[in-house]
C-alpha cells in the first residue's frame, strides 16, 4: 500500500505522536510505502522530526506549511502539498489536524486521489472566537466533500461532526489513538527513582497532569483547586509534566497561592519518558477545556493510576465514573478538588480504579492494533 500522511506540524503532542506511530507501523510492520508531509515544527512544545528521521521514515518538511492563517501562504502551502503528492503518487492520502486536513484533502481531490481524515480533536471547538468557529465549521463542511472517510479518535468526535452537519454517520469509523502500551504497563525506571529525582517523598500523594502549558489545556483549573487539596492533605504534591509559553504565568499564580513548595515542573519531556513520570504519580488529573480523546487518560490507566477529569468530549469513554476514575463537570474547580481529595485519601479505591482501567483498555490502545484497523479503512476506501 502506498500512503501519504499530511499534518500541519510534527510537534510533541497527541495527534502528532498518534500519526508518527501510524506511519512507523506502516513502514516497519506492514512494509507499506509511506511518506509524512509536514510543516516546520520548531517551538517550545518540542519536535518529533528527529525521532521520525531516526526511525528511517520518509519525512518531507514543507516550509510553506505554517500553522497561522494567511491566504497567500496557504495558497503556497496548497501548491507545495499538491506538488509533493504528485511526485510521490500515493494510492491514498491520510490527513491530520485542522489546516493540513483542509489543504491536504483539497490537494488530494485536485489530483483525484482518495483521502481519509482523522479527527484528533474538532477543528471548531470550545474557546474559539465566534467568527473563527464558524469559519472552521464551514471549511470542514467543504472539505468533507473531498474526503472518502473519517477516522474519529472517539465516538464523541463523530457525534460532534454529525450534529454539525459535516457528514453522515456512516462516513465515520472510531479508532482509538495508538501508543506504546508496554511502556506504561511496566516502567523503564522505578517509581522511587523518578520520585527521588523530583524531590518527591514516598509518602507524598502526587497529583499529576501531562500537557503543554498553553491556553485551553486547563492547568489553571488544577492550580485553583490545589489550595483546597493542599489544605485537606498535608502530603499532597502536584506534578506538571510538559512546558510551554504559560509556565511563568502559572508559577506566578502558584506563588500567589502560597503553594510553590507543593508544585514540581518537569519542563519539556520526550514522549518516550512520559510513562516514567506517570508511574511516579498516584492520580492523573486531566482538565483541558477541549480535546478529542486525551492520550494521558488511557496512559494513566495503563500505568494503573485512576483519573480525575472533566466530563468533556471523548474523556468519559475511558474515564468511566466509578469504574476507572472520577468525572467532574467542566470548569467546576470545587468538585474537582473534592474528587481529588476523595481519591487522595483512599488508596484502595485508587488501586481498584487503576487496575480496572488496565483490564479494559490495554489491547485497544496498542499502536499496532490502531494501525491495523486504519489500514482496513484504507482498503475499504480503495475497494470502492
Amino acid at each position: 500500500m502506498r500512503t501519504a500522511h499530511v499534518i500541519t506540524r510534527l510537534i510533541i503532542g497527541g495527534a502528532q505522536e498518534n500519526t508518527l506511530f501510524n506511519v512507523d507501523d506502516q513502514h516497519h510492520l506492514f512494509n507499506d510505502q509511506v511518506c509524512l508531509i509536514t510543516g516546520p515544527g520548531a517551538g517550545p512544545e518540542g519536535s518529533l522530526e528527529r525521532q521520525a528521521r531516526q526511525r528511517g521514515l520518509n519525512l518531507i518538511v514543507l516550509p510553506e506549511l505554517i500553522r497561522s492563517l494567511n491566504p497567500l501562504q496557504d495558497f503556497l502551502a496548497l501548491r507545495a502539498i499538491r506538488r509533493t503528492l504528485a511526485q510521490f503518487q500515493p494510492q491514498i492520502v491520510h490527513t491530520h489536524s485542522s489546516k493540513a486536513g483542509i489543504l491536504g484533502r483539497l490537494a488530494a481531490h485536485q489530483l483525484k486521489i482518495p483521502a481519509v481524515h482523522t479527527i484528533h480533536g474538532a477543528a471548531f471547538h470550545f474557546g474559539q472566537p465566534a467568527p473563527l468557529h464558524f469559519a472552521y465549521r464551514q471549511a470542514e463542511k467543504l472539505a468533507a466533500r473531498w474526503c472518502s472517510h473519517f477516522i474519529s479518535v472517539c465516538d464523541a468526535m463523530t457525534r460532534q461532526y454529525v450534529q454539525a452537519g459535516i457528514a453522515p454517520v456512516e462516513k465515520f469509523t472510531t479508532i482509538y489513538s495508538g501508543m506504546d502500551v508496554d511502556r506504561f504497563l511496566q516502567p523503564a525506571v522505578p517509581r522511587h527513582e523518578i520520585r527521588r529525582r523530583l524531590n518527591l517523598k514516598e509518602d507524598d500523594i502526587v497529583f499529576g497532569k501531562v500537557g503543554r502549558l498553553f491556553n485551553l489545556k486547563g492547568h489553571n483549573y488544577l492550580i485553583e483547586s490545589a489550595a483546597a487539596v493542599a489544605a485537606a492533605m498535608p502530603h499532597a504534591r502536584f506534578l506538571l509534566v510538559g512546558d510551554g509559553s504559560l509556565r511563568q504565568t502559572y508559577q506566578n499564580r502558584i506563588q500567589q497561592l502560597g503553594l510553590t513548595d507543593r508544585f514540581v515542573f518537569t519542563g519539556l519531556v520526550p514522549p518516550e519518558q512520559v510513562s516514567e513520570f506517570i508511574h511516579a504519580m498516584d492520580i492523573v488529573v486531566h482538565t483541558s477545556d477541549w480535546e478529542g480523546l486525551p492520550r494521558v487518560v488511557p496512559q494513566g490507566l495503563l500505568a494503573g493510576k485512576p483519573v480525575v477529569a472533566f466530563d468533556i468530549d471523548g474523556t468519559p469513554e475511558v474515564c468511566i465514573e466509578g469504574v476507572t476514575g472520577c468525572l467532574v463537570p467542566h470548569r467546576n474547580t470545587s468538585l474537582l478538588a473534592s474528587a481529588m481529595i476523595r481519591l487522595g485519601r483512599d488508596s484502595e479505591l485508587r488501586k481498584a480504579l487503576g487496575n480496572r482501567g488496565r483490564e479494559l483498555f490495554t489491547q485497544q490502545f496498542r499502536h499496532e492494533y490502531m494501525t491495523a484497523r486504519i489500514r482496513e479503512v484504507y482498503q475499504m476506501v480503495l475497494n470502492r
